[in-house]
């Protein structure tokens, strides 16, 4: 029966787990609907069917981890199913077509389906580029539609979308297969044939040994202890290694060596997003040398500027905050230290200016810490900024964040202030140079810089943390003055 298998969604990722299952067994299914929501280590992500049919089987469970490449869900024609021998394969309907009336045209991008009206695999013979025939095989899709569509599930994650990858024309002869009912003949060879002493009357057989029994993912756990399978002694139910016996292989505790028995303490496992969110922080702070400055500010005349803004009727469909203004003004102040926006690349002793800005925004979400970026912020005007915002921070709640809108970030705004923090030291999203946090804004008293008058303004704390291989002090401080200096008075904007 055809089994889709877990595609690489993301840049390596090696698993994925199941997060809600959109159908069940016995609903029938089209090429490209929805079938199931997975959560990588960066998002969460909608896979399309590559097969049209009927659901057979579910073989893996919400909340179970899959390893990239293996089954997770068999679809086909159960009345084919019923009707054939056992171990027979079963033939999909849409088989039959011949690769002539299903040339499949590969140049669409649109694999993860992302706006109204796009088709993932277009059903109808493409006028450019080649196209591409499916493998032969059982964990293979059984037409060339649905090879097309887990191709470019596959594919339209990886760096260059589905169309760096490499096709073939369809032209191909086929090959038939030889006929079951009589052995194929050899022809003769010219070459001399070598021959084997025979075994001795009575001497034992040799015997080879069978592949140990274990999961994907214990198989995956003994690669990465360098343990052979082979010599780990089973546990489990017909001889299956578990995990346990392979941890028990290396000297590693099976279970934490203190389990606390308390009935009001609970364990979530780490994985997903927090997981990535854990590695990737962790390797941050211990490469990059952080060094995190503060400011605080009277912010009264932006919030002013902010409450003109939403009076505008071009803003009125449009949620307008101070942190429209924060990012506005930090755009503005690379221009005189575009150190900020740049990036250490140690292996090659450099480091990389941008002359764009993917303006990156943290965001808190149940499942861990997102980092998505408007692409190309730099060249916004207002509105337009305010609507990728928006857009942005909504998509990162309902945890729909894709893995190419958290890629290439250049530099990223934390708003710890939504929550009533005043300021915090904020780590360096990887791969950027530098970090500015939020802080909340409140009322304090505060002297006047004019009168020079005690008077009730509203303040917040602004806080830089930048990478010190190459951001030295002067730079650090004076990016982080320049902001400062816009939130201040919105019309000092007018000197950059």
């Amino acid at each position: 029966m055809p089994e889709f298998l877990l595609p690489d969604v993301g840049e390596g990722l090696t698993e994925a787990e199941i997060v809600e299952w959109k159908v069940a067994v016995g609903d029938v299914v089209e090429i490209n609907q929805l079938i199931v929501d997975i959560e990588t280590a960066k998002s969460i992500v909608e896979l399309p069917s590559p097969f049209e049919g009927t659901v057979l089987a579910l073989l893996v469970q919400v909340g179970d981890t899959v390893p990239v490449g293996e089954p997770i869900i068999s679809i086909g024609d159960p009345a084919a199913l019923a009707e054939a021998p056992a171990g027979a394969p079963v033939e999909s309907p849409l088989a039959k077509e011949t690769p002539s009336e299903m040339e499949i045209d590969l140049s669409n991008p649109a694999a993860s389906g992302g706006s109204e009206g796009e088709s993932l695999v277009g059903r109808n013979k493409a006028e450019r580029g080649p196209v591409r025939r499916p493998r032969t095989g059982s964990a293979s899709p059984s037409t060339l539609a649905g090879a097309a569509t887990q191709m470019q599930v596959q594919g339209a994650f990886a760096p260059g979308g589905a169309q760096s990858q490499e096709v073939v024309s369809a032209d191909e002869p086929v090959v038939p297969a030889p006929p079951t009912s009589e052995p194929p003949t050899a022809e003769p060879s010219t070459s001399p044939r070598k021959e084997f002493p025979a075994r001795p009357s009575g001497a034992p057989r040799k015997e080879f040994p069978s592949r140990p029994l274990a999961a994907p993912a214990t198989r995956h756990l003994a690669r990465e202890h360098g343990v052979d399978l082979a010599s780990v002694t089973a546990t489990g139910r017909d001889g299956v290694v578990t995990r346990d016996d392979v941890l028990g292989a290396v000297g590693a505790p099976s279970t934490p060596s203190r389990v606390s028995t308390d009935p009001r303490e609970r364990r979530e496992p780490v994985k997903g997003v927090r997981k990535m969110m854990a590695q990737a922080m962790s390797a941050s702070a211990f490469t990059a040398p952080h060094v995190t400055e503060w400011i605080t500010v009277d912010v009264t005349r932006s919030l002013r500027y902010v409450d003109r803004l939403r009076q505008r009727p071009e803003y009125a469909d449009v949620k307008v905050t101070p942190l429209l203004l924060l990012a506005r003004a930090c755009m503005l102040a690379m221009k005189r230290t575009p150190e900020i926006n740049s990036t250490f690349d140690d292996a090659a002793g450099e480091v990389v200016f941008k002359d764009y800005v993917h303006l990156g925004v943290a965001a808190a979400t149940p499942r861990g810490l997102v980092v998505p970026n408007v692409k190309d912020a730099h060249q916004m005007r207002m509105l337009d900024l305010a609507r990728a915002l928006n857009q942005l921070t909504a998509t990162a709640r309902d945890g729909r964040t894709q893995p190419a809108e958290m890629a290439g970030g250049t530099f990223t705004i934390t708003n710890v202030g939504v929550f009533g923090v005043d300021a915090g030291t904020p780590i360096i999203n990887p791969g950027e140079s530098a970090i500015l946090c939020f802080g909340a804004i409140n009322k304090r008293p505060w002297v006047d810089e004019e009168t020079e008058e005690l008077v009730v303004r509203d303040v917040t704390t602004l806080a830089l943390s930048f990478d010190h291989r190459h951001v030295d002090g002067a730079a650090g401080s004076q990016f982080l003055a320049d902001v400062a200096s816009i939130m201040r008075d919105p019309a000092n904007a007018l000197q950059f």
